[in-house]
Formats: C-alpha cells, sequence, structure tokens
C-alpha cells in the first residue's frame, strides 16, 4: 500500500464508453436500458430481522481464525513457498463449497527489480454466464523485506491476510445461499478476486506496484462479455468493485473517496446501524462508527486504481487513518481486533446478501416464522 496521492478520475471514458443509452422516451417512444447501464439504477433488497440473524447464525469467528487466518499468516510475497500455499488454500477452500464456484488463475511474468517474476491472480465467479457482477476483492501477497533488512518475518495480518480470511468466511457462510443465487437473480452474479504482487517489491512505482490488478484490468478489458460481444467486456460486468484492504485495527473508519458510489458507502452505514439496533455486533458502543459517507477522504494508490482509470465503479474500504501497524513488523495476529473482524465480517455479509437480493436460506421451512 503506497502513500496517499491524488489521481485523475477518468468519468469521461465512462461516460463515452456507454454513449447512446437512453432512459425514458424520446419522440414519444419508450427507449431500451442496455444491461450495462442497470448497475446505476441497481435497487438492493432490505432484509428482515428475522433473515438478518438467520444468516448471521451460519458465520464463525473462530472457525475462521483457525482455518483461513492463520494458515494466511505466513510470508507469502510473490514467488515464495508461503505465496503457493496461500493460492492452494484459497483455491482449495472455494472448491470444497457447494455454491459452484468457477475457480480460473490468471499466471503471467512480469519485469521487477529483481528480474522478471511470475505472479497469479485468483479469481472466483459464480455464475460466470451472469451479464453483471457485484465484485469483491483484495491482494494475499505480503510485502517483501530482504532478511538482513531485520532479520524478522513480515506477516501483513491487516495488510491483507484479514481480508482475504473475511471472503472466504462469507463464501463459506453464504454457501447455501449462493447456491441458490442463479435462481435468484439470473442477471446478477458475485465475484471474489484475490490479487498477487501489490506490494512495491522494492519501492513504490507505477512499474513496481499493483502487479496483479494492472495485468488483470487489461485482460478483462480485452476480453468480450459475454462472449462474442462486439462492444462490451469484462469491464463493463462490474456492477460494483468493493476493494477490502487494512482490515483488522481498532475502529476503523472509512470515509468517502468516490462521490458516485456514495450511496453504497451509506448503505453500509445503514446496515451498520441495523446490526447495531440488533444486538449483533460485539463491542460496538453507540459512540462507535465504522463507515462515514459524509468525510471525504483522499484517493489512496491500491489494487483498484487500473480498475478505476478504466471507468469502472469503486468502493474502497480502507480506514482512514491507516492502522497503525502498516507496514511494520508488528502488523500480526497478536495486534488484531478480534471485534472489530467479526463485526466487518458480518456487515459485509448482509451487503452482499441485500445486494444480489437474496434471501437467507430457510434450513426447516415448516418451522420458520
Amino acid at each position: 500500500m503506497a502513500d496517499i496521492r491524488p489521481c485523475q478520475l477518468l468519468y469521461l471514458f465512462y461516460a463515452v464508453a456507454f454513449c447512446g443509452i437512453c432512459i425514458g422516451h424520446i419522440n414519444g417512444q419508450r427507449t431500451q436500458v442496455l444491461w450495462t447501464q442497470a448497475k446505476l439504477n441497481h435497487r438492493p433488497t432490505t432484509l428482515s430481522s428475522s433473515d438478518i440473524t438467520r444468516v448471521l447464525s451460519h458465520t464463525d469467528l473462530n472457525q475462521m481464525w483457525q482455518r483461513d487466518l492463520r494458515p494466511l499468516l505466513v510470508p507469502r510475497y510473490p514467488n515464495s513457498a508461503g505465496s503457493l500455499s496461500v493460492q492452494q488454500h484459497i483455491k482449495s477452500t472455494l472448491g470444497s463449497l457447494t455454491a459452484g464456484w468457477a475457480v480460473q488463475e490468471d499466471r503471467f511474468e512480469s519485469h521487477t527489480p529483481y528480474g522478471p517474476m511470475t505472479f497469479n491472480n485468483i479469481i472466483a465467479t459464480l455464475n460466470p454466464s451472469t451479464q453483471r457482477r457485484l465484485v469483491l476483492a483484495c491482494h494475499y501477497d505480503s510485502k517483501y523485506y530482504p532478511p538482513q533488512w531485520d532479520g524478522r518475518e513480515f506477516l501483513g495480518a491487516t495488510d491483507s491476510a484479514v481480508p482475504c480470511a473475511m471472503m472466504l468466511e462469507l463464501a463459506r457462510a453464504l454457501d447455501q445461499e449462493l447456491k441458490t443465487q442463479e435462481d435468484s437473480n439470473p442477471k446478477l452474479s458475485l465475484q471474489l478476486i484475490f490479487f498477487d504482487g501489490e506490494e512495491a517489491l522494492f519501492q513504490w512505482t507505477s512499474t513496481d506496484s499493483l502487479y496483479g490488478s494492472r495485468h488483470l484490468a487489461q485482460k478483462m478489458e480485452n476480453t468480450a462479455h459475454p462472449p462474442g460481444a462486439k462492444d462490451t467486456n469484462e469491464l463493463h460486468a462490474i456492477d460494483l468493485f468493493v476493494l477490502l484492504d487494512l482490515i483488522g485495527g481498532p475502529s476503523p473508519r472509512f470515509g468517502n473517496q468516490f462521490p458516485n458510489t456514495a450511496r453504497w458507502l451509506t448503505r453500509m452505514q445503514n446496515i451498520e446501524r441495523r446490526l447495531h439496533n440488533l444486538g449483533q455486533l460485539k463491542d460496538h458502543p453507540n459512540d462507535i462508527q465504522y463507515f462515514w459517507p459524509g468525510i471525504p477522504v483522499g484517493p489512496v494508490q491500491d489494487d483498484h486504481m487500473p480498475f478505476l482509470n478504466r471507468g469502472v465503479r469503486i468502493l474502497h474500504l480502507i480506514p482512514t487513518p491507516f492502522p497503525s501497524v502498516w507496514h511494520s513488523f508488528d502488523d500480526t495476529e497478536q495486534n488484531l481486533d478480534r471485534s472489530a473482524i467479526e463485526n466487518l465480517n458480518k456487515i459485509l455479509q448482509v451487503f452482499v446478501l441485500e445486494y444480489l437480493n437474496m434471501k437467507p436460506q430457510v434450513e426447516n421451512p415448516q418451522n420458520a416464522p
């Protein structure tokens, strides 16, 4: 993760990319809204209190900690043994679920300050044939520190083992709901992206950083969607790109980076309040609030940038300020805030279900309220 710095939002590209699309009536005739514009007017469902209680009963922080987080807390810079282990863990976890994830690997070679290196993004998609996708993304690599610098290993708990574990836990906790997702909304699905090579290997520059996201954004731009399409690609399929990073510290505050997705940050704020009122959030007194859509914050160089610069709508869930352990050897399990992680995990799960317009599965319909 690089220091905060300004960036240019290419709204012009976004407008041109979807030009010629009209909503309403022209010359007395009703016009058709193309599927690429559906994201602009998407309306999520709102789960009832009983639905929320039922779905959140499937998540288990203690199990997530043991089965997902700890296997990720190893040095996992690109090409390392830890990286290969983490990749296998992500793939095997998703492959063990019943929802039917289509897991792809985006393996490529790129020049680095240490010579050519191989990177590998992991992309898991439910129902790849759907037109539109809600994307959750994080990076699984850890920052490389040469051993002679300190002699300690950088584990990157917040950066970004916790976001990866949260995404895996979400897929597991919502497995039954996601299994029926195709019938619930055949035009909209969920995609999980685990990026490799977010961190600079030597010093942050435009070429020594964001290896995985730069490669995948370009690849998606060059891949027709739906297959055989002439004018639309996989980037057009992304309704909303939700990037998780630096999560796991105490009392995180998420501000508003992009006005065109502020309503989704407001949605997160609304879910936080609802879960608080239901007593679903742990160690979350009335004066605690994670989401602050009314507070603008400066943009940050992160894995969303190659997508943002191609017109994709971004919701960047990264706390301001960064955790105090950022890029230090103290970014470890011992310095994580378990309550904040559990609470954010629950908020994210409800957000996904509501965005996809899904209802929790009732385990025993005869006894359902």
